[in-house]
C-alpha cells in the first residue's frame, strides 16, 4: 500500500513555482499576484485563506487580503469584485465560501473575470474544462489529478467510482476521470444521496474518490483488494481526548480501507494541501495569460 502524500508533494510544487518566481524577480519582470476576498468571520475560512497568504508569501507571489464585515450587501460585494476585474496587478482572485445569507452566491461567482478565475467555478471555465479546452481547473480536482500523475497511478481503461456530485468536486471529476489522456481514459460512475446500492458499485470500482463530507462513510467491505482511495472528505469530529476537542476526519474509515488499497491518500496530509499548491499553479497560469495578452 502507498499512500498519497500530499503534503510532500505540494511541497515539491511550491518549491517549483518559487523557482519560476525567482526567475521573474531575476529578470526584472512582473510576480503573479493572488487576492482573496472574505466576507465575514467564519473561522474555518479565515483559517484557510490565511493558509493561502502564507503559500504565497513561500513561493513569492504578491498576495492582498479583502476582508469585509458579515454584514456586506451583495451591491457592494459586486463593486469590490468589478474593482479587483478592472485592478491591472492582480492577476487572479478566488472568493472564499461560504458567502453571508444575503448574498446570492451563483451572481457573485458569475461577476468573476474567467480570466482571473483562479478557482475555476465561472461557467466559462467550467464549460472549457468540459470540452477539453485550456482554462482552471478547480483547485481540489486539479490536486488529485497532480496526486495521480506523479505516483502514477494507472487510469486508463480502469473504472472510477466519484461519491458527491458537488460543482466543486464531485462533478468535475467526473469529467476529468472520463477525459482522453492521462489521468484520464477511465469509465466514471457518478454516485450521490439516492444511488441505490452504492455497495455495490463502488465494490467493483479500481478508483473511489469520495467527497461526500460524511465521516468513515466508506468501510472496508465497501473496497475491494488494490483499489485506488482518494479521500476528499474534512470534516470537524468532537473528541474530548484530543487537545483542540475534535479531530479531523475524512470519508473513509483509514484505518481498515487501507489495509485493502494499493493507494490511498491520509486525512488530513492528502488532499487538502494539494488544494492550496494548484490554486497557486492556477495563478501562475493567470499571470502567463495576461503577460500574453498584452504583448
Amino acid at each position: 500500500m502507498t499512500i498519497l502524500d500530499g503534503k510532500k508533494v505540494s511541497n515539491d510544487i511550491k518549491d517549483e513555482i518559487k523557482a519560476e518566481v525567482d526567475k521573474m524577480k531575476a529578470n526584472g519582470e512582473k510576480v503573479p499576484h493572488l487576492a482573496a476576498v472574505i466576507v465575514g468571520n467564519d473561522g474555518a475560512s479565515l483559517t484557510y485563506v490565511g493558509s493561502k497568504v502564507r503559500a504565497c508569501e513561500r513561493v513569492g507571489f504578491e498576495s492582498t487580503m479583502v476582508r469585509l464585515s458579515s454584514t456586506t450587501s451583495e451591491v457592494e460585494l459586486l463593486d469590490k469584485i468589478d474593482e479587483l476585474n478592472k485592478n491591472e496587478d492582480i492577476d487572479g482572485f478566488i472568493i472564499q465560501l461560504p458567502l453571508p445569507d444575503q448574498i446570492d452566491t451563483q451572481k457573485v461567482l458569475m461577476a468573476v473575470n474567467p480570466n482571473k478565475d483562479v478557482d475555476g467555478f465561472h461557467p466559462e471555465n467550467f464549460g472549457k474544462m468540459a470540452l477539453d479546452m485550456s482554462t482552471f481547473i478547480p483547485a481540489t480536482p486539479f490536486g488529485i489529478l497532480e496526486l495521480l500523475e506523479r505516483y502514477n497511478v494507472k487510469t486508463d481503461g480502469k473504472h472510477t467510482v466519484i461519491i458527491g456530485r458537488s460543482h466543486i468536486v464531485g462533478r468535475p471529476m467526473s469529467i476529468l476521470m472520463g477525459r482522453k489522456g492521462f489521468p484520464g481514459n477511465s469509465t466514471v460512475t457518478l454516485t450521490h444521496s439516492h444511488t441505490k446500492n452504492i455497495t455495490q458499485i463502488t465494490s467493483q470500482a479500481d478508483i473511489i474518490i469520495s467527497a461526500l463530507g460524511v465521516p468513515n462513510f466508506l468501510k472496508a467491505e465497501m473496497v475491494k483488494d488494490d483499489a485506488v482511495i482518494i479521500d476528499v472528505g474534512i470534516t470537524r469530529v468532537p473528541d474530548e481526548t484530543h487537545p483542540k476537542g475534535y479531530v479531523i476526519t475524512g470519508d473513509v474509515d483509514y484505518e481498515h480501507v487501507s489495509k485493502k488499497a494499493s493507494f490511498i491518500t491520509p486525512v488530513p496530509g492528502g488532499v487538502g494541501p494539494m488544494t492550496i499548491a494548484m490554486l497557486l499553479k492556477n495563478t501562475l497560469l493567470a499571470r502567463d495569460r495576461h503577460r500574453k495578452a498584452k504583448s
